[in-house]
C-alpha cells in the first residue's frame, strides 16, 4: 500500500525491523512477532544507566519508577484503560493464574464459571484448576466446528445466577475467529458475572477498547505486537481494590502493585512503552494523543492485513489437497490448515526448507483441536500475518503449499 494519510507504507514499516534482514518469510506472528529497532534500542538504553528498585530517594530508583509508570500508561493507551488499572507481569498465563486465585477467595462451592473451547489454554486451564480446587461448576461454550464461530446466543443457556465469571478470547490464536465478546459480556453482566477477556492475539491487529468489549479484565502479551516478553492485565482500579492476592508482607499493598510479585524487569518495561509507540507511529503523519494516533494506525493495520489475508485465505481454500480449519466471518489474519497425506510437522519442515517460518501443532488450543479432531494427527499448520508481511511473501507461501501435492 502506498504511503498516504491513514495508510500503511509497508516498505517503510519493514525498514523498522532488523529481523527481516534474514530473508525469511515470517508467518509465525501469532507465536510472537518480530521486534522493531526502536524497542531493541529502548531496552538497551535502559540497561546502560543505573536502575534500582522503586521507593528510594535517589536517581536510579526514580528511573525505575518512570519505567513502570511509562509501561502502565502505554498499555492503558493501547486498550482504553487507566494506568492505575494496569497490572504488569512476566506473561499473560502467569497473570491469569494470579487473578484466578485472587477471585476464587470470593467464591463458594457450587458457584459457576464459563469457559470456551475456542480459547488458548491460558484462558482455560487456570479456571478449570481453580474450579477443581474450590468445588466450582464449569460450563463450556462450544465452537461451531464447520465455521469456527463461537455463537454468542449459547450463553443465554450457560449463564445462571450462580455464574461468577466468563472467560473468553477476543480472537483465536489458532483459527483467527473474532467472537462477539461484547454481546457475550453483556449477557454475563446481566447475571452479575465478571468477564475475563484474552486480548493477546487480538491486540496486534485492531484497536481494542476494554470498555466497549465489556472486559472486567483484559489480558495482553506485549511480545505479540513487537514488544518484549511482558504480560499485562487491565482492569478498573476499583475492582482490583476488592482483590487480595497472595504476596510478601513487606511488598506494597497498593493497587496495582499488590499483584506484581518480586523485582520486575525494568528494562523490558522500557520496551513495552516503545512497542506501543511503534504501533502509534505506523502512520507518522498522524497527530494527536497517543490513543488517537493508535486509532489511526491500527485502522490502517487492519485494512492492510485484511486485504493481505484475503489473498492467502482464498488461495489456500482453492487448493484441493488443503483443508483450512473453519471459516469465521470476522477474523484476524491467522489460519490453520492441514495437507492431505502429510503430517503438519512434515509440512512445516518443508516450508522451513523453502524459507518460510510457520508453526505446527495445537498452538495451546488443545480443546479446540480436540473438538475439530486434528490433534491425533499432529494438529495443523498455522500461518499468521503481521503489518510487516507483503503480497510477495503471501504469493511465495501459496506457491510453497501448492507444491505439496
Amino acid at each position: 500500500m502506498a504511503s498516504g494519510e491513514g495508510q500503511l507504507d509497508v516498505a517503510r514499516v519493514r525498514g523498522l525491523f532488523p529481523g527481516l534482514s534474514d530473508g525469511l518469510v515470517h508467518a509465525e506472528g501469532p507465536g510472537g512477532s518480530l521486534v522493531p529497532e526502536s524497542v531493541v534500542r529502548a531496552v538497551s538504553q535502559a540497561m546502560r544507566v543505573p536502575i534500582a528498585d522503586r521507593g528510594g530517594v535517589f536517581a536510579p530508583s526514580a528511573r525505575a519508577e518512570q519505567l513502570v509508570s511509562g509501561a502502565r500508561a502505554a498499555i492503558a493507551d493501547l486498550v482504553g484503560g487507566v494506568p492505575a488499572g494496569v497490572v504488569l507481569g512476566p506473561n499473560m498465563t502467569t497473570l491469569t493464574y494470579a487473578v484466578a486465585r485472587a477471585l476464587a477467595k470470593h467464591w463458594r462451592r457450587g458457584d459457576e464459571i464459563v469457559v470456551s473451547r475456542l480459547d488458548h489454554d491460558a484462558n482455560v486451564r487456570p479456571w478449570l484448576q481453580i474450579a477443581a480446587e474450590f468445588g466450582l461448576v464449569v460450563r463450556w461454550a462450544e465452537v461451531d466446528i464447520e465455521t469456527g464461530e463461537l455463537p454468542d446466543w449459547q450463553y443465554d443457556e450457560l449463564l445462571t445466577s450462580r455464574t461468577r465469571l466468563v472467560a473468553v478470547t477476543a480472537a483465536s490464536n489458532a483459527i483467527g475467529t473474532c467472537p462477539d465478546v461484547a454481546a457475550i459480556a453483556l449477557r454475563a453482566h446481566r447475571v452479575g458475572a465478571l468477564v475475563f477477556i484474552d486480548g493477546a492475539h487480538a491486540a496486534p491487529h485492531a484497536l481494542l477498547d476494554a470498555g466497549v468489549l465489556g472486559a472486567d479484565f483484559l489480558a495482553l502479551s506485549a511480545y505479540k505486537w513487537g514488544g518484549p516478553h511482558v504480560g499485562a492485565v487491565v482492569a478498573h482500579p476499583g475492582l482490583l481494590e476488592e482483590l487480595h492476592p497472595d504476596k510478601l508482607v513487606p511488598a506494597p499493598d497498593r493497587v496495582p502493585d499488590r499483584f506484581e510479585l518480586g523485582a520486575p524487569p525494568y528494562e523490558l518495561y522500557a520496551g513495552v512503552a516503545a512497542s506501543v509507540d511503534h504501533l502509534a507511529g505506523l502512520c507518522p503523519e498522524t497527530e494527536g494523543t497517543r490513543r488517537e494516533r493508535l486509532a489511526t494506525s491500527m485502522t490502517a493495520v487492519s485494512l492492510y492485513e485484511s486485504a493481505l489475508f484475503a489473498r492467502l485465505d482464498r488461495g489456500l481454500r482453492s487448493m484441493g489437497h488443503v483443508q483450512v480449519l473453519g471459516e469465521p466471518r470476522y477474523t484476524t489474519p491467522t489460519l490453520s490448515f492441514t495437507v492431505s497425506r502429510l503430517r503438519p510437522r512434515a509440512v512445516a519442515r518443508e516450508l522451513a526448507r523453502r524459507g518460510v517460518c510457520a508453526w505446527d501443532g495445537d498452538f495451546y488450543c488443545r480443546e479446540l483441536f480436540d473438538a475439530i479432531g486434528v490433534n491425533e494427527s499432529g494438529g495443523a499448520v498455522r500461518l499468521g500475518l503481521m503489518h510487516y508481511n507483503t503480497v510477495e511473501e503471501v504469493e511465495h507461501l501459496l506457491d510453497c503449499v501448492a507444491s505439496l501435492r
